[in-house]
């Protein structure tokens, strides 16, 4: 009897240590897979997109890419989001109207999955004219953009401010002018942003006054970090130049896209000329999570080198911030 009830308590207890060492021995199993689970890297606070300026000698100069096919050639370098440059369609709209170039370029959106996310607009007039004649037909060439737009669903056409040199004076008349299309711009359900694009718009102070005087919430700006010259000297030079981090601290206040301007790289991948990483943590310091958009203007790297460079420190950069 005694000799029984050893064994059967035998049992019972090698019974419990087995079962105790498996339920110890699963947390074990379970820290070792997470462990050695790979880590996803975590994505930018912002997506990524292909100014079309980027390619303008390939259009404009080397004859090597048809401006048509800009959305296809975005696709292969890796794009999802493009912005169009309106001077880079002059040649087609001499033999094809609005509606054909807006029909065919929504088509190869499509076709090539890209998002469509604005209209960069040149050579449609002075808004900031104090001239109101000249001011007002200015407006009125604009507007078949922002139409152009709202059809292939981008969410802003960019503008430029030139007119007035006179510091009063253009802050008058840049609200006039920017301020009616932005009120036809409401009407499409299009914002109409503003680059620092030489002259005074490269005043951020100033730039930021006319946001603040017009006030409307689909009209704002689209800082670039790198065109913050006001004043070129005979030789090009710049000889005014407005602080490239206030300038594009100031412009964070109205931003509604913004735009990665680059011009050469050192042998690290860093911009020569702009700190990307404390650019970004301006932009990031913003809260600006939309758009960044890769606009390569250097001479040394090839066009299609400097787009992948830039779109390379853009992500590199991002990966060091706070």
């Amino acid at each position: 009897m005694i000799k029984n009830l050893f064994f059967t308590l035998t049992a019972l207890f090698l019974v419990t240590t087995t079962i105790t060492s498996c339920k110890k021995s699963t947390p074990t199993t379970e820290n070792q897979e997470e462990e050695t689970a790979p880590v996803k890297e975590a994505e930018p606070f912002f997506k990524i997109s292909l100014a079309q300026w980027s390619l303008n000698k390939a259009i404009r100069n080397e004859k090597t890419l048809d401006p048509m096919d800009f959305a296809q050639k975005a696709k292969e370098l890796g794009f999802d989001g493009i912005e169009y440059v309106t001077q880079l369609y002059n040649e087609q709209l001499k033999t094809m109207s609005m509606e054909a170039l807006q029909d065919s370029l929504k088509a190869k959106s499509i076709t090539y999955g890209v998002q469509n996310v604005l209209i960069m607009v040149d050579g449609e007039g002075n808004l900031a004219s104090s001239n109101e004649k000249e001011r007002n037909k200015a407006i009125e060439n604009h507007k078949k953009w922002v139409d152009a737009a709202a059809f292939l669903g981008c969410h802003a056409i960019r503008v430029n401010l030139s007119g007035a040199t006179e510091k009063e004076a253009w802050i008058e008349a840049s609200v006039k002018g920017l301020g009616d299309l932005a009120k036809y711009g409401a009407s499409k359900n299009i914002e109409v942003i503003v680059e620092n694009h030489g002259g005074l718009s490269s005043n951020a102070d100033l730039l930021s006054e006319v946001m603040t005087k017009i006030n409307m919430d689909n009209c704002g700006t689209l800082p670039d970090f790198g065109n913050f010259c006001i004043t070129r000297g005979e030789k090009g030079e710049c000889i005014d130049l407005f602080d490239y981090y206030k300038g594009t601290e100031i412009l964070m206040k109205h931003a509604k896209a913004v735009s990665a301007k680059s011009y050469d790289f050192d042998a690290n991948g860093n911009e020569t000329t702009l700190d990307y990483e404390r650019l970004l943590q301006i932009v990031k310091d913003a809260g600006y999570t939309g758009y960044i958009g890769v606009e390569y203007e250097g001479d040394r790297l090839s066009e299609e080198e400097g787009i992948q460079a830039t779109k390379d420190l853009l992500i590199n950069s991002a990966k060091k911030l706070n």
